[in-house]
């Protein structure tokens, strides 16, 4: 069981590009829809973190008046402990009958007024605390909500491999990294050769489940550094960052041995995996748009001139 991928690989690991009429005339079938030119947009942690604003507003808010409220009651208590200063210190020094006459009449008064005064203040403190402690707290659940919204917002949950949305962000970062510090990146495009009989001859569900297969093939061969894209129904995109490519190639060549592997071992009778592929890599100055639509067109240009027509071939 062997896998055909775009081009026939050589000795030395290079490819030679398959090209055709047929293959143009596949591509010109596409929608126009699918050659949109990608823009850079405000990614959703952008928006979670504007999302997000409101509370650290209040926190802000919260600390910044627990602040004034410790600087009033230090003024309140420095006033406080002045006045029975006041009182007691020249009793203590002098002795005087006066003062010892003030003392009984108006320390108890004092320092019930000194400790009625650092009470209120203490619960007031605690309540501020309090709600400057569940600010804190939702500010903190709503992150977590927004790590996990992100995370549904970027996943296909069918295969758990990156969407469109994510790729769009991903490549306009990578490119423009790309294009400061001269890295390499380049795209790698498979589709699921006769999926549509596959499907008519073993159901949809079984459909899904070889599209799950693939996805587990690609994120074991690639590289954590990879990006695995489901681009369409039957399509991945896989970016493969700091990669020339000779580079991608050899990546190509890792899955064809694990989809060898797996028809060997695969657990559905009569059904052979089989993949189309094409690559491209990005120039300084090229439109992304052009990269994907570079790496689209070799990849049917491998799949027309394998030129799979038959049911039986799957």
């Amino acid at each position: 069981m062997t896998l055909h991928l775009c081009g026939q690989l050589d000795k030395d690991g290079s490819s030679t590009e398959i090209g055709s009429s047929t293959s143009v005339a596949m591509l010109a079938g596409r929608s126009a829809t699918e050659t949109n030119t990608i823009v850079e947009k405000p990614s959703l942690r952008r928006q979670q973190l504007d999302a997000g604003e409101p509370l650290r507003t209040q926190i802000a808010k919260i600390e910044s008046r627990d602040l004034h409220l410790w600087s009033i009651a230090a003024l309140i208590g420095v006033v406080l402990t002045a006045g029975f200063v006041g009182l007691v210190v020249p009793n203590l020094v002098w002795h005087s009958p006066l003062l010892v006459v003030a003392d009984i009449h108006y320390l108890p008064h004092l320092l019930l007024g000194f400790i009625g005064v650092i009470l209120i203040f203490n619960l007031y403190i605690f309540e501020e605390r309090r709600k400057l402690t569940w600010t804190r707290e939702e500010l903190i659940r709503q992150w977590l909500r927004g790590d996990a919204a992100e995370m549904l917002a970027l996943t296909d949950p069918m295969t758990a491999t990156y969407n469109r949305r994510f790729m769009e962000e991903a490549l306009v970062k990578e490119a423009s990294r790309a294009n400061r510090t001269g890295a390499h990146l380049s795209l790698l495009m498979i589709d699921v050769d006769n999926f549509r009989e596959l499907n008519s001859r073993f159901g949809h569900q079984r459909g899904d489940l070889i599209l799950v297969e693939i996805a587990k093939l690609l994120k074991s061969t690639m590289r954590g550094s990879d990006s695995i894209v489901r681009y369409g129904g039957d399509e991945f995109l896989v970016i493969l960052p700091d990669t020339d490519e000779r580079q991608a190639r050899l990546a190509v060549r890792r899955l064809a041995n694990a989809v060898d592997v797996w028809n060997a071992d695969s657990n559905v009778p009569g059904y052979r995996m089989r993949l189309s592929w094409g690559l491209a890599t990005y120039q300084r100055g090229m439109n992304l748009q052009q990269v994907i639509d570079l790496a689209d067109q070799r990849m049917y240009a491998d799949k027309s001139a394998k030129q799979i027509t038959s049911p039986e071939s799957t």
